[in-house]
């Protein structure tokens, strides 16, 4: 599977982005999705993963009430909305896929198979 992220770039405090999240792949809907950042300095963290249906989601404690995931399996797509966003939020975001196993996500980034490049998102105060 092939993951194209993008949506990316520098806003200010409060603002909101949406990231999108490409898959070459046709049966798409059988991966869980997840979407990972990476602070500078900081190790890689899960933000938000739904399960292959998009009837499950998992949203981070720290982005919480801000952020959502969605998916859309006829389009091949996963987006990450991000609301009110914080100089904190700051890093790399990356799209990953996991073969699914069953009807919920993964919070464990070793359960991801495929990842994406990565788009930068920079929050200024």
């Amino acid at each position: 599977v092939q993951l194209q992220a993008s949506g990316g770039g520098s806003v200010q405090a409060g603002d909101s982005l949406r990231l999108s999240c490409a898959a070459s792949e046709r049966t798409f809907s059988t991966y869980v999705m997840g979407w990972f950042r990476r602070a500078p300095g900081k190790q890689r963290e899960l933000v938000a993963a739904t399960s292959r249906s998009g009837t499950r989601t998992y949203i981070a404690d720290s982005v919480r009430g801000r952020f959502t995931i969605s998916r859309d399996n006829a389009k091949n797509m996963v987006y990450l909305q991000m609301n009110s966003l914080k100089p904190e939020d700051t890093a790399v975001y990356y799209c990953a896929a996991g073969y699914a196993s069953g009807s919920s996500y993964y919070v464990n980034d070793q359960s991801y198979n495929y990842w994406g490049q990565g788009t930068q998102v920079t929050v200024s105060s």
